[in-house]
């Protein structure tokens, strides 16, 4: 092919498309190089220098933004690149508070790993003058710790360019130097959605979720209440990284083993309240085409997409569905429909979510989200958090046989199971509203034109006489480019769903750390999604009105979907926040 590039790297003939990076070539050559601010398709700057190379220039070049060029001879390994780097690493530590045992990435931090592997001590050549700074600590869902700092960049690329948020950036000059909000605000007080991609791009612990495991070992330990805990769909999908299984390995029955042994109480899924949410939403998405409601609607799921409509697109909250989410539905319903089957006082009752999710954190404290003077859901944890639980506790969860959740809300189908993953609550919605609008059977169940980790897709859906014009996004700067696009009248749909995190919840900011090399190699996005699918395909029901015990809760307690108790409960309200509206 004509547009192939030639080139030798460390020795080895190398033949890759014009206008690959350097960085790029080597890792096809099976040769890395070590990065700290690169992270592929989010940040390539070449700031830290630590991928610098020699190819014969009088200056080394940072191969993450340097362009593979006909006859090239890069080296990656002399004895003057591993100096250069070493000298690096050493400024970047000379300002670095290294409490390495005490932080949140300890053994999962790109700098201790690269400290590691050039074998750079920790107090360096350069020792001296430090910049202190307080830690913001005010957000429900993200802690900011500057003091770990590198100033890589990565966190407000993330939050810049994949989520078109921009409230982090680089503020002063030299030594002065951080990373921060305008105006020296908290995270609390501008127009962050509390997504944590942010905590996802960071190589260091200066970014990491609000701590909910204290909260949570004392609701354990007490007595006088009832613990109900609801891990998410994703979080199957990610939970055994943390203990060394391979990405992509489902750990569901190990996940209601591990939970059990930490003294839960009550093991419920939010599967469960995923196929509930199928069919609130997909009956209001009926009710809105036959009744000239606003359209196109668009899920509510995603407590990140939700924050960033109400800030940035409050013009778009009508088109909304009043469905809450999943695992606050579920914690609605287990604190009426479940205490009353059960005969316990809901008072009693504590509902923890495991989440893959930072901003269900902030979420849970919303006060829409409660009745009779509780909340729906009383605390949340991350996937990464449960880890950390199940570690402390001495759990081996690798050899955890495999269990069942409890009975009443542990049931679900396969729609429940892939609300994790980018188009899966649009192709669970279809499954239902498909067979509810034309009373036929679906065979096949899959809607594979909604799959996928493209950034907008769209398709058209023939559900009985009607042709369906459906759209999925995932990322909110995604979520812009397609609101921005029906408000200039460019398209038009009657079904949206939008995932506030790219991929969805399988990679969500509260999920396992995958480093900037490991990209390299997978996409978390896809590799997770499978699990998810992969699950989804082995079960025995895979459409959410076929759920018994979902339909046994509308027979019992709620009547019917979208029924005056059911709004009560299951669907909330919105708040603009107009002086952010773009």
């Amino acid at each position: 092919m004509d547009n192939l590039v030639k080139l030798t790297i460390d020795g080895v003939s190398v033949e890759v498309p014009a206008g690959t990076t350097v960085l790029e070539a080597a890792k096809q050559a099976g040769i890395n190089i070590p990065t700290l601010c690169y992270l592929k398709d989010i940040n390539q700057i070449g700031a830290c220098r630590m991928c610098v190379v020699d190819t014969g220039a009088r200056a080394f070049g940072a191969a993450c933004v340097l362009p593979v060029a006909p006859g090239m001879n890069v080296k990656t390994n002399t004895p003057k690149l591993r100096d250069a780097r070493r000298v690096n690493l050493e400024l970047l530590l000379s300002n670095h508070d290294k409490k390495c045992l005490s932080c949140h990435r300890n053994q999962k931090c790109e700098l201790q790993q690269m400290c590691m592997d050039l074998g750079v001590e920790d107090e360096g050549a350069f020792a001296g003058k430090m910049n202190v700074y307080d830690i913001d600590d005010l957000s429900p869902s993200i802690v900011r710790n500057n003091n770990k700092c590198i100033l890589c960049r990565r966190c407000v690329a993330a939050c810049n360019n994949t989520q078109a948020v921009g409230v982090i950036g680089p503020v002063n000059r030299g030594f002065k130097t951080q990373i921060k909000s305008a105006w020296d605000q908290s995270l609390n007080e501008v127009a962050c959605i509390n997504c944590g991609q942010c905590i996802a791009a960071c190589p260091t612990g200066a970014l990491y979720e609000k701590d909910g495991t204290k909260e949570v070992w004392d609701m354990l330990a007490d007595d006088e209440v009832i613990t109900v805990v609801q891990p998410a769909p994703a979080v199957r999908a990610a939970l055994g990284e943390e203990f060394g299984m391979p990405m992509g390995t489902s750990v569901t029955g190990k996940l209601a083993a591990a939970l059990r042994r930490l003294g839960f109480n009550k093991i419920f899924d939010t599967d469960w309240g995923a196929d509930l949410t199928i069919m609130e939403e997909g009956t209001e998405l009926i009710g809105r085409l036959q009744n000239g409601g606003t359209l196109p609607m668009i899920t509510s799921c995603s407590p990140g997409w939700i924050k960033f409509c109400e800030t940035y697109y409050p013009d778009f909250i009508p088109n909304l569905s009043s469905c809450k989410s999943p695992h606050e539905m579920e914690g609605a319903m287990i604190k009426s429909y479940w205490a009353q089957k059960e005969g316990i006082d809901p008072h009693k009752i504590r509902v923890i979510s495991v989440m893959p999710c930072t901003a269900k954190k902030f979420e849970a404290k919303r006060p829409e989200l409660g009745h009779d003077g509780m909340a729906d859901v009383d605390a949340v944890i991350t996937t990464r958090e449960l880890a950390r639980m199940i570690k402390e506790a001495g759990i081996d969860f690798v050899n955890l046989p495999d269990e069942d959740f409890d009975s009443v809300m542990g049931e679900s189908t396969g729609a429940g199971v892939i609300f994790g993953v980018t188009g899966g609550v649009m192709e669970a919605a279809l499954r239902t509203v498909y067979e509810k609008v034309t009373g036929k059977t679906l065979d096949p169940v899959e809607f594979h034109e909604v799959r996928g980790i493209k950034g907008v897709k769209e398709a058209t859906v023939k559900v009985g006489d009607l042709d369906v014009a459906v759209a999925i996004a995932h990322g909110t700067a995604n979520a812009a480019k397609l609101l921005d696009s029906i408000r200039s009248g460019e398209k038009n749909y009657t079904f949206i769903e939008v995932m506030g995190c790219p991929g969805g919840c399988v990679t969500g900011g509260g999920q396992p750390i995958v480093s900037a090399q490991r990209r390299m190699e997978i996409d978390p996005k896809v590799v997770r999604a499978k699990a998810l699918y992969d699950e989804d395909a082995g079960k025995p029901i895979r459409k959410s009105h076929e759920n018994e015990s979902v339909m046994a809760a509308y027979r019992d307690f709620l009547g019917e979907p979208n029924s005056h108790k059911a709004h009560e409960l299951l669907h909330t309200t919105y708040v603009a926040r107009a002086k952010y509206s773009r």
